[in-house]
């Protein structure tokens, strides 16, 4: 029964002169807060009271002014919890907190009991628009349905005048707003405006809903222009957008109806909302935050946000959520990783005054985020990643052409285990392969005579006592070890630096060698650098096997 042919495509509206597309975000909208409404409402399990609060905490805490707490006319635990932020006086004098209501007056009536006693606070009124909801749902007139929304807005105002004391602010949302023909939906947003009369100075929202997504964003962008375009006091009104994610592309059609107009965005943390979701604010604010633009929400620690949403709503974040999930900043490609360590360093050294890394829009500490957890290594990782994971997290630095024969051995173990490759393991096959050596393989002594510009070098190696001639310490050894086991030895790389500063600087030495034409790698760490050169020419030497050497 998949048939495309049972649907139609979406019929936008004619706009041959839209100017969206030529404008740029460059300030953060107004944002509302709707998780513990609109979000809570599309939970398995609803939050608790206690779970309400707590997430009403951390909005505030993250600097959201306006939040929509409930509709407290629908339920009495969504009373309770208005009643407790009021009477508790838990709400700052900076926040607005919003209720939600249908344009009904005993429910309107019951709002107004569950928030008497507010400084502020926001009385959102609503009713569908559509023409499926006119049709099909309530069987309305267009005139029908506009009298619905003009009676509730007069009820909205005429309970207001009970409670002088609160500075009040009316929203009118018609519901599924991209479903109803735009200029019936400016006709409705027109009359309801007309009975507020917000030329007298009150705040007044009118709120288009994606109530479920349609179109592609650009389309809703294009509705939201000829919205704004038409609306006869545009002036006086706060246009905000509820899109939801029935097509993916709920930010996408926020930004955009940003650009086309709009002055505010309701949403939730993470998305959570009803079917696929609403629009996710964090996602939104991040997309600006990368772009130069201040949020105005403080996101610094996505960590805690994470864990206080998944408790309290029972919806664990996703691993790829944008910019808040565990992976998102964990690079398995092996040539993601090379670029990563690259530009990283490029960034340290060129001091370079906005960020500009490969593969990482922000930097993660921005937000809590560690550097360990940028690159993990699996069978799928390249000699880069593995490298930079002995550099960041063991600040051990190794030239390039060891960062293949390490990747080898790492990249068999993951194989082998078929998991992800931990850094700790990965020191522990650096170390096994390439540093540890036995004792009969141990530089204990060594002593060089310099004779114009030849060397002349006695080695004591473990239980031995070796000599040989070179033009260095090195070339003496190799001679040593040549005509001792009658074997052909070739220095092919070598790299040397110091490891620590001051006058008790250890030295790092990096060997590959040719040892009868099979290639062995080595690092050796000593006090000076004669000594870490050796003892890394007889670590490589130690993999050969001395019984075989002996016998060639």
């Amino acid at each position: 029964m998949f048939d495309h042919r049972k649907y139609s495509a979406f019929e936008p509206i004619r706009l041959t002169d839209r100017t969206w597309p030529d404008k740029a975000l460059t300030q953060a909208p107004d944002w509302c807060s709707v998780d513990l409404r609109d979000g809570n409402q599309a939970l398995v399990n609803p939050m608790s009271v206690e779970q309400k609060t707590r997430l009403f905490d951390l909005l505030v805490k993250l600097g959201f002014k306006e939040i929509e707490v409930g509709f407290p006319s629908a339920s009495k635990p969504d009373f309770d919890f208005v009643r407790k932020l009021v009477d508790e006086k838990r709400i700052p004098d900076d926040v607005t907190i919003q209720v939600l209501t249908q344009a009904r007056e005993d429910l309107i009536k019951r709002t107004y009991e569950a928030m008497a006693g507010v400084k502020k606070a926001t009385i959102h009124v609503y009713n569908s628009t559509s023409t499926v909801q006119r049709e099909q749902v309530f069987g309305q007139s267009c005139d029908g349905i506009k009298a619905i929304a003009v009676q509730g807005a007069k009820w909205v105002q005429q309970y207001a005048v009970h409670h002088p004391d609160t500075q009040w602010s009316f929203q009118y949302s018609p519901e599924s707003f991209s479903g109803t023909e735009m200029d019936y939906a400016i006709e409705v947003c027109d009359a309801v405006i007309d009975q507020w009369q917000p030329e007298g100075g009150r705040d007044i929202i009118i709120n288009l809903p994606a109530t479920v997504e349609m179109s592609s964003p650009h389309l809703f962008a294009d509705q939201v222009e000829y919205f704004c375009r038409n609306l006869r006091n545009r002036q006086y009104v706060r246009v905000s957008l509820h899109t939801h994610n029935d097509r993916g592309c709920a930010v996408a059609a926020a930004e955009l109806g940003i650009l086309a107009g709009a002055d505010r965005v309701e949403g939730t943390l993470m998305g959570n909302g009803e079917r696929t979701g609403n629009m996710d604010v964090i996602t939104m604010g991040m997309n600006l935050y990368s772009q130069g633009i201040d949020p105005k929400l403080d996101f610094s620690d996505i960590i805690e946000i994470n864990e206080v949403v998944e408790s309290c709503t029972g919806i664990p974040v996703g691993v790829r959520h944008p910019w808040a999930g565990e992976l998102v900043y964990t690079a398995f490609s092996g040539s993601h990783q090379d670029a990563i360590r690259k530009s990283v360093n490029y960034h340290t050294e060129h001091k370079k005054a906005h960020w500009d890394v490969a593969y990482l829009p922000i930097d993660p500490r921005d937000i809590g985020r560690e550097y360990e957890a940028v690159v993990r290594i699996n069978s799928q990782s390249g000699k880069g990643g593995v490298a930079l994971v002995l550099e960041r997290d063991y600040d051990i630095s190794l030239p390039k052409w060891m960062h293949f024969p390490l990747s080898r051995v790492v990249q068999g173990a993951a194989e082998q285990s078929g998991i992800e490759v931990s850094p700790t393991n990965i020191k522990r096959l650096f170390e096994e392969h390439f540093v540890s050596v036995v004792s009969q393989w141990q530089l204990h002594d060594y002593d060089l005579h310099a004779e114009g510009q030849h060397v002349s070098a006695g080695f004591k190696i473990g239980e031995q006592q070796i000599s040989g001639e070179g033009a260095g310490a090195l070339e003496a050894l190799c001679a040593a070890l040549t005509t001792g086991y009658q074997c052909q030895i070739e220095v092919i790389q070598f790299d040397q630096h110091a490891i620590s500063g001051g006058t008790d600087a250890n030295a790092q030495a990096c060997i590959a060698v040719q040892i009868n034409g099979e290639e062995y790698c080595a690092v050796a760490v000593a006090e000076d650098t004669s000594a870490a050169a050796l003892q890394a020419m007889l670590t490589a030497f130690s993999r050969c096997g001395i019984e075989a050497v002996q016998a060639a």
